[in-house]
């Protein structure tokens, strides 16, 4: 459990480098749906090669709309929205998916209400997060761009009902082959949207920068199929009020790669954002699985 953790904190926080690479010259509908659709039906070949039986009609449908849900309403919203508000912007915002995964927990899965750690834990990384973004972002929100803000949000809720509801219905047995079909589905589902908006239109593969390439090549091999996969198995075995403190050491970690790979600057406000956050983590993981007594057993639909 310890890698799928962290995986799921420190690959994850590294893709948001990634995705600021690979859009550099891919649109980005085209750029996340190519990036899962590749990741998902290859990895569905290896499993079948492997001899992992095909699922049923029933779980591939489902698997296939949880994945329309997270990854294709929540990443490419996201994505979309980054070229239009600042990334730290979208970053605050998306620190609002630990609240949904907690909340819907206790309604939809009657996991429990959270306990006085985990709510303090939230706040503080919520401060944190604000402290991290800093007053210059926060004070960038327009009339302009307020439809971008708005698309983060739909992103934040459709992540958490997708990754909890994928826990109240039919699912592929394999978590492996689950995951694959999720990341096929919901890449499928962002091409065509990005077909259907026009991105094709104009693009060129000769025109292709290195870094995309490789930035693209990135999300698929650790962003898709190590990440993501760690996140679905995480989904099955952890309690959802741990799994949501991911949000909190994502930005840390993209942060701090800024700062060694793009010579972005650390100051105070950083270094004093990263130790709230960093003790909010610590509350939610501590406190975050003793609340789960009503909840529904972690490998039930899984």
């Amino acid at each position: 459990m310890l890698l799928a953790f962290a995986a799921v904190y420190f690959i994850w926080g590294s893709t948001f480098l990634g995705i600021a690479f690979a859009v550099e010259s891919i649109p980005p509908f085209l750029m996340v749906g190519s990036r899962f659709a590749v990741a998902g039906l290859s990895l569905y070949a290896l499993l079948r090669l492997r001899g992992k039986a095909v699922p049923s009609m029933r779980q591939v449908v489902n698997a296939s709309l949880i994945g329309v849900t997270t990854l294709g309403l929540g990443t490419s919203l996201v994505a979309w929205a980054e070229q239009h508000i600042a990334s730290g912007l979208a970053a605050l915002i998306v620190s609002a998916v630990p609240l949904w995964l907690v909340l819907l927990d206790w309604k939809m899965l009657k996991g429990g209400a959270p306990t006085r750690p985990v709510v303090g834990g939230l706040v503080l990384g919520f401060v944190g997060i604000i402290v991290l973004v800093g007053p210059d972002v926060l004070s960038g929100v327009t009339s302009s761009n307020s439809l971008s803000v708005m698309a983060v949000f739909v992103a934040t809720i459709a992540w958490s009902v997708g990754s909890l509801r994928s826990k109240m219905i039919e699912m592929p047995n394999n978590l492996f082959m689950s995951s694959a079909i999720q990341m096929a589905g919901g890449g499928l589902g962002v091409v065509v949207v990005g077909i259907a908006l026009g991105e094709l239109n104009g693009f060129e593969f000769s025109a292709m920068t290195a870094k995309s390439m490789w930035g693209w090549g990135y999300l698929v091999v650790f962003g898709s199929w190590g990440a993501f996969s760690a996140y679905v198995w995480l989904l099955a075995h952890a309690p959802p009020k741990q799994l949501a403190s991911y949000a909190f050491v994502n930005p840390v970690v993209a942060v701090f790669l800024g700062w060694w790979l793009a010579d972005e600057v650390i100051d105070t406000r950083i270094i004093v954002a990263v130790v709230i956050m960093v003790t909010a983590v610590a509350l939610i993981v501590i406190y975050g699985g003793k609340s789960q007594k009503n909840g529904l057993s972690a490998s039930s639909s899984s």
